[in-house]
């Protein structure tokens, strides 16, 4: 009888400690799920990084552009301001 009891109580530690080897491995495999989801999250935001990067560089470029545009369009408007000017003073008006 001892030794039922002796078989019982190793038979009773023993699904103890499968019970806690199947914890252990359930958080791990759990772990690693996030792990990949970080890692897809991490390359999400890198891939946004680079296409914002690009679009604000072709934002900057247009920018720069537009205010050489601008600069070309006030030189005009000066021009023709001056030409209007020099037309009225000509014509005594």
């Amino acid at each position: 009888m001892a030794e039922t009891m002796r078989l019982e109580a190793a038979a009773a530690r023993l699904r103890t400690a499968l019970a806690s080897l199947e914890t252990v491995v359930d958080q791990r495999l759990e772990s690693d799920r996030s792990q990949s989801v970080l890692a897809i999250q991490l390359d999400a935001a890198h891939a946004d990084r680079a296409r914002l990067a690009e679009e604000m560089d072709q934002a900057a470029d247009r920018i720069a552009m537009l205010e050489t545009v601008n600069r070309d369009v006030a030189r005009r408007l000066d021009q023709a301001m001056d030409a209007v000017r020099m037309i009225l003073k000509t014509n005594g008006a």
